[in-house]
Formats: C-alpha cells, structure tokens, sequence
C-alpha cells in the first residue's frame, strides 16, 4: 500500500486539490480529508458530491459508503474527516481517536480496511498538523499509477518543496555500534526513494535492528510520497520500539519539514555525532528547525 500526503494552509487549495484527484482517476475511496474546522470539511464534501448535514454522534452519511466522522484527539480537540477511505485512516488512529472512530468504522461496513501492521499511520502526525491549524489530504492505494497522479497534484497544490532533482536516490548503509546509520542522496520520491526506504526498514527489522539515523545531508527533494514514507518509517521504528533520528538536514528539507510540521514529530538533530550521542542516551533528544 501506497500513502501520499498533502499539507495544506488553505481551504481553497485543499478543496482544489479533491477535485483534481478527482479529474485525474483517484478512487474516491482512496481519498481522505481531515481538518479541525467544520465549515470546510462541509465545504470540500462538495467534491465528493455528497452533502454533509452536521457531524453528530460521531458519525454522519454521506453517499452510500462515504464516512463523515468528527472525533476528539487529546491536546487538538475535534478534527473532521471525509471521504470514502475516512473510516479505514481512523482506524489507523485507533486508540487516539476513540469511541467516534469506532462509531464511523461501523457506519460503513464496506470501507477498505488497514491491513496488518499499517495501524496508526501516525496520529502523533496528524496531530501535530491539525494543531498548526492545517488540513491533510491522504491518498492510500495499491497501485502505483494512482499514487503517482495524486503526487502530482499534492506536490503542486499542497505545502512542500516545489523545486524538483534529476538526481536518483541513492543509499548507503552503515553500522555504529548498534545504530543502523543510512546516507540518502538525491530524492525520495515515489517508485524509487520510497520504495529503498521501505526494503532497508525491512531489513533493519530482520536484524533485529531498531536504532536508526536517516543522514538527510544530500536530499534534495522530497514529494509526498516521500513525505509519506516518512511517516511510515517513523511509525515501523516506534513500534519496534526503536528510535529514530534525522540528521544533516540542509535548508530546503528543513524547511519543508518546518511547513508540513513534520519537524515537531521526528527527533531531528543538526549532525550524525549528536544523532549517535541522543540514540546512545548521552544526550537528550531535541527536535530543531
């Protein structure tokens, strides 16, 4: 399963982007919106063309198989979601969304289901870009052609870095200690970086490893998938319970990290020593721009 997600600060180019998903053949059950503000999930339900009466008990029809669901999360208080896929991606929050993700799962019997070990895809990330009053579209699919589409248009629409690189992603990976150390140049992006990112967790899991520093130094361009995979990977560690470091970051991600709020979810260190030093507990662990 593919995920791409896009930061948005504004409601108009949010609602834009669902159209154009939409228009470019993105199932409407691979689309999920989230927001804390009520008056534009209803506006954006528009574009699943379906009307949204309120969100009550948790839970409100929309078209056959499309969820509504309003729930609380600790420290952000009620977020809405929309959208066919919306009672599988609250599933994922599982224990963080509570009772109204339970009550719109059961509301629609018929939504596409998280598989094994893709729960919570991470609500500590959602968390963090509600709060900043931003809204989220997630796009979940199996097929590559349509997660491509939708990076497209969640690259252009959404929060992120515009200025794409030629240059394919590369890997190197290192053992300190035991701390897995991986050098990445070039770009994460759909197809390619992801999918490298994903084959080292994997592995890294197979040894048992569960200690990890992502050396962002040479990264020049990251899209929503890769944004994605990010998540993923933050997600896979923790529950190893491992950790996670990001280091070397040089302007342009930090920047875009700083913008989607990913920098207030990952461990994020100004270089590979104090990312050693914070993973073998000699210093404690802060997140910078």
């Amino acid at each position: 399963m593919e995920t791409a997600i896009g930061v948005f600060a504004s409601r108009d180019h949010a609602e834009k982007a669902v159209k154009e998903l939409r228009e470019r053949g993105v199932p409407e059950d691979s689309i999920v919106f989230l927001t804390r503000s009520e008056t534009d999930a209803k506006t954006i339900a528009k574009e699943f063309g379906a009307y949204v009466g309120g969100f009550v008990g948790g839970a409100a029809g929309m078209t056959t198989g499309v969820v509504a669901a309003s729930l609380l999360l600790p420290g952000v208080g009620t977020i809405f979601a929309l959208g066919f896929g919306a009672a599988a991606l609250l599933g994922l929050a599982g224990a963080g969304a509570g009772s109204a993700a339970a009550s719109a799962t059961a509301h629609d019997a018929e939504a596409p289901k998280p598989a094994e070990g893709e729960r919570s895809e991470d609500v500590a990330f959602f968390r963090e870009v509600l709060t900043e009053g931003r809204s989220l579209i997630v796009v979940r699919s199996k097929s590559t052609e349509v997660t491509r589409a939708a990076c497209e248009v969640l690259d252009r629409l959404g929060l992120g870095s515009q200025e794409r690189t030629q240059v394919k992603m590369q890997t190197n990976t290192r053992q300190v200690g035991d701390i897995t150390v991986v050098d990445i140049t070039g770009r994460i992006t759909l197809g390619e970086g992801n999918v490298m990112l994903r084959e080292i967790v994997r592995e890294m899991a197979a040894r048992g490893n569960n200690k990890m520093i992502l050396n962002l130094g040479e990264v020049q361009y990251i899209d929503s998938s890769g944004v994605g995979e990010l998540v993923r990977t933050h997600t896979t560690v923790r529950n190893l319970d491992g950790q996670l470091r990001l280091a070397n970051l040089n302007k342009r991600i930090s920047d875009l990290l700083e913008m989607t709020r990913l920098s207030a979810v990952f461990n994020i260190e100004k270089d590979e020593d104090s990312a050693i030093r914070s993973l073998a507990g000699d210093a404690t662990p802060q997140a910078v721009a």
